[in-house]
């Protein structure tokens, strides 16, 4: 970053933490001075608290880590966006993020609901916390356990469903399909050590 924040009244900086993958807002959270000096030096997210008056070093009690990737001052210089892979849920409650509580009674807009590109990376980081976990009784704990070449019929088995629900040439079923092939196939990269990040950046290669 060119520009150095600017610090209000008390020495704060709002600082808003955001996955890098999914896009999804994590968590927000205050920092002076030190802990941005820190954060930019560490690689990995420091706060400060406001009530306990001290630094905070995020993930040192629960390992769920920030690790930083990119960071972004506002126009005003006086929040900065933070952009982050966790190393586990964020919020202590055990949450992915600490945003998960919907605000009931918001009048939508025909089509507001429509599906957002972001749920690949969010789908993948629930990918993720499976593999970590594996919950007794999880469909991608089965995956896992069975190994890439389970997880590989399982992906030809969907392409090839995909293929034949396009042929009948009915919308529903060629969504859900693909979905399903979507979805191995995002288990096939956890298995195998990559993410979405890595085919994005094939992807950006073979762009003309």
């Amino acid at each position: 970053m060119t520009d150095q924040p600017k610090f209000d009244e008390k020495g704060i900086l709002p600082a808003i933490i955001q996955d890098a993958r999914s896009g999804r807002v994590l968590m927000l959270g205050y920092m002076n001075a030190e802990s941005y000096q820190r954060t930019l030096s560490s690689g990995q997210v420091w706060f400060y608290s406001r009530s306990r008056q001290e630094l905070w070093h995020k993930g040192a009690t629960s390992g769920s880590y920030l690790d930083v990737v990119r960071a972004f001052l506002d126009c005003d210089s006086d929040t900065i966006l933070i952009q982050v892979e966790p190393q586990g849920p964020v919020c202590h409650t055990g949450s992915q993020s600490c945003f998960f509580q919907e605000v009931e009674g918001l009048s939508k807009e025909e089509g507001q609901d429509a599906g957002d590109p972001a749920i690949v990376g969010e789908l993948f980081n629930v990918i993720l916390e499976r593999k970590r976990t594996m919950p007794e009784g999880s469909y991608t704990r089965y995956l896992f356990e069975h190994g890439v070449d389970k997880i590989g019929k399982k992906v030809i088995e969907e392409a090839g469903e995909s293929v034949i629900a396009a042929k009948n040439g009915e919308p529903g079923p060629i969504a859900a399909e693909v979905a399903d092939l979507w979805y191995h196939s995002l288990v096939l990269l956890a298995a195998t050590g990559l993410t979405p990040e890595d085919v994005f950046r094939e992807l950006q290669k073979r762009r003309k």
